[in-house]
């Protein structure tokens, strides 16, 4: 019976994991260099996501990066559930450099030590209008914009980014923002 268990499982996930293990071969999640923190810091609007149970039914989603005297950053999330009436939701978190100052790597914690990935692959490195940002797995990833609504025709690029860097955006989730 624990050979037929073992056999199993493995028939299951040895497909998985070579699934996992082609997309995350073929996923450019690279982060950015010439990267400048103080540049970032400020409000960033949520314009797309991959849907995750912490940010679940969030709508008008924005994060917040400013500056702590530790020399962390702080990054507040915040949004309203269901819809743009819906009840306010706030969430704060820390960051610090994944590595030299001067990559776009930070590692972000919501929870007590336990830090994730944070890339930001490609961005507006002119004005920092804009930016792609994903994860150390194909799961995780964000559009960003410092304004709350982007032109279409941008937003089609931006995709074609994504697009060539590997990403399947089948489960992406345009987040719904107030119109300024």
């Amino acid at each position: 019976m624990k050979q037929i268990l073992l056999s199993l499982i493995l028939f299951i996930s040895v497909p998985f994991y070579a699934q996992n293990s082609k997309t995350m071969n073929t996923l450019d999640n690279k982060p950015i260099s010439g990267f400048e923190l103080d540049r970032y810091l400020g409000t960033w609007y949520e314009i797309a996501r991959f849907p995750h149970a912490f940010e679940k039914n969030l709508e008008g989603v924005t994060a917040t990066y400013s500056m702590k005297e530790n020399g962390m950053v702080k990054v507040e999330n915040a949004g309203y559930k269901n819809s743009l009436d819906g009840t306010f939701k706030t969430a704060t978190g820390k960051a610090k450099f994944g590595s030299d100052p001067s990559i776009g790597h930070l590692k972000v914690s919501f929870f007590l030590f336990f830090y994730g990935d944070y890339f930001i692959m490609d961005m507006d490195k002119e004005n920092y209008q804009w930016a792609l940002v994903g994860g150390s797995t194909p799961d995780y990833l964000w559009i960003l914009s410092r304004t709350p609504q982007i032109d279409e025709e941008f937003y089609q690029e931006l995709l074609e980014r994504l697009r060539k860097r590997g990403y399947d955006l089948t489960k992406l989730h345009k987040v719904q923002q107030p119109a300024k």
